[in-house]
């Protein structure tokens, strides 16, 4: 028996293995694609950004350079001395932000690092990365399995699979938005229906000119035209009346380009299509008993604004230390549960952040005058610093308690003096205890801890004011002391987040 079965290898799942992997934990990986590749995951189909707060993510881990080098990223930029303005914010309801215009002075503990910029990629190059790593750290990955029941007992879950059985103490579902562990373990799921349905496709254009390039917004919704010849997005306002259960022909994609276009374009061929909707669903809880989700099998909503893949990575990380601690014994009281507490509301936040886009691309009197709001302020320097705040994920902060405002936040990447940053601690998975200070005091009371916490001490070459911090394993800060070391303070905290100190 495995200590967690985790059914779905995308980035999620494979992310979650390897966390759970570096932990030294027995995980099996069940993915119901006989075949890592895919069309639909390589470019240009697969193409997807990984936010900034997820880069840092894969930085943390030590998989930095080999993700740049997987995504073919050769001018990602060295770590500044100071904070700079981003290369590229994205679009908001279609609407494209000004980079120059990001106010990096406004943002909150954020100090400059190797992981500062948002990256290009592409699922085939996640997948395939996170797959060898999950190999190297013992991961088993089974493909051409297809899950059909889940069942519960007081002490493990199986997963059935035709006539094959795969027993664990914990099973993971990461299986996507239409995922068969949610429905067959009985998850509550709600939300709000969609008011598009979408259509990616890769074609053959008869008369691309008739097709202006990059982000079109229409009176009868929009439509994207990729860099890539004939890779194409299109979004009409029919309340998601399109059958989705059948793949899209090319009729139909012509009529609805036609429409939403205002062109009389025509698609020769076919060669790829799906579609989708805006249709926004959350669980209610993330665990039921021995059964957890994470990624779309928790949450799904539109693909507007490239939040989908991000916050997928971040119920990953969080879940991941969380979940291995249990498995080892060493959890303190209630530490699984955080999971929910914590990642649930990241995820509502997400579907609102769907929603309120929507609202502003609808071809309606009411869906113009949002519009025509929003853009005036996202011209503003504020306007635009907020925006990218939320879509870079740097503004997420769980409420953990504690005075500090930086307590719930990821921990800024402080340089100590001798050249090691936050990033370079953290690779082992482990919490780290920073002492900027050299008390005594901290390493005493940190060696409680000492085979899940990493110690480090020395000056930083900006503390931000700071005389210690503790980072969770997921790179969140636990707890922030000044210059007067407080060791109630900080063993209280670590209590509650790695348990009893060994004895």
């Amino acid at each position: 028996m495995h200590d967690v079965v985790i059914v779905g290898a995308g980035p999620v799942g494979l992310f979650l293995a390897c966390e759970l992997g570096l932990a030294d934990c027995s995980v099996l990986v069940l993915e119901q694609e006989p075949e890592l590749h895919s069309p639909w995951r390589a470019v240009p189909l697969g193409l997807r950004g990984l936010s900034a707060a997820s880069v840092e993510t894969f930085y943390r881990r030590g998989l930095l350079r080999q993700l740049l080098a997987a995504s073919g990223v050769d001018d990602y930029p060295d770590a500044p001395d100071e904070p700079t303005p981003p290369r590229q914010v994205g679009h908001f309801a279609g609407m494209v932000l000004d980079p120059a215009d990001v106010d990096v002075t406004a943002l909150p503990f954020r100090l400059p690092g190797p992981a500062m910029e948002a990256v290009m990629t592409n699922l085939d190059a996640v997948e395939t990365l996170l797959s060898e790593r999950a190999a190297e750290l013992g991961v088993e990955i089974r493909r051409g399995v297809r899950v059909s029941a889940v069942t519960q007992g007081e002490e493990n879950v199986v997963a059935h699979a035709g006539e094959h059985e795969y027993a664990a103490r914990w099973l993971v579902g990461c299986d996507g938005g239409r995922s068969t562990v949610r429905k067959l373990s009985g998850f509550e799921f709600v939300g709000t229906e969609p008011q598009f349905t979408g259509y990616t496709m890769l074609a053959t254009v008869a008369d691309p000119e008739k097709l202006r390039p990059g982000i079109n917004s229409t009176p009868a919704g929009m439509y994207l035209r990729m860099p890539v010849q004939g890779h194409m997005a299109v979004m009409e306002f029919d309340g998601g009346a399109f059958d989705r259960s059948q793949s899209p022909s090319r009729e139909h994609l012509q009529a609805v380009l036609r429409r939403v276009s205002g062109t009389d374009v025509t698609l020769s061929e076919v060669h790829l299509a799906s579609s989708y909707t805006d249709r926004a669903m959350q669980t209610t809880t993330y665990r039921q008993g021995r059964v957890l989700l994470a990624g779309d099998a928790a949450h799904i909503h539109s693909p507007l604004g490239g939040q989908g893949l991000n916050v997928g990575i971040g119920d990953a990380m969080n879940l991941g230390w969380k979940l291995a601690a249990t498995v080892r014994g060493d959890a303190p009281a209630g530490l699984l549960d955080t999971y929910t507490r914590e990642r649930h509301p990241v995820g509502a936040w997400v579907l609102d952040w769907t929603r309120a886009q929507v609202a502003a691309m609808k071809p309606d009197q009411h869906g113009q005058a949002v519009r025509a709001l929003i853009r005036d302020l996202i011209g503003t320097r504020d306007g635009t610093t907020y925006v990218f705040e939320k879509m870079s994920g740097t503004s997420v902060r769980h409420d953990l308690g504690g005075e500090h405002p930086l307590i719930g936040r990821n921990a800024p990447d402080f340089r100590l003096e001798d050249g090691t940053r936050v990033g370079d601690l953290t690779r082992e998975g482990r919490g780290v205890a920073l002492d900027f200070t050299t008390d005594r005091r901290l390493h005493d009371a940190a060696k409680g801890w000492d085979k899940r916490i990493r110690y480090a001490a020395g000056p930083a070459r900006d503390d931000l004011g700071l005389g210690a911090v503790l980072v969770r394993p997921d790179g969140v800060v636990a707890w922030a002391g000044d210059s007067t070391f407080d060791r109630e303070a900080f063993e209280r905290a670590a209590g509650h987040w790695f348990g009893s100190p060994a004895i």
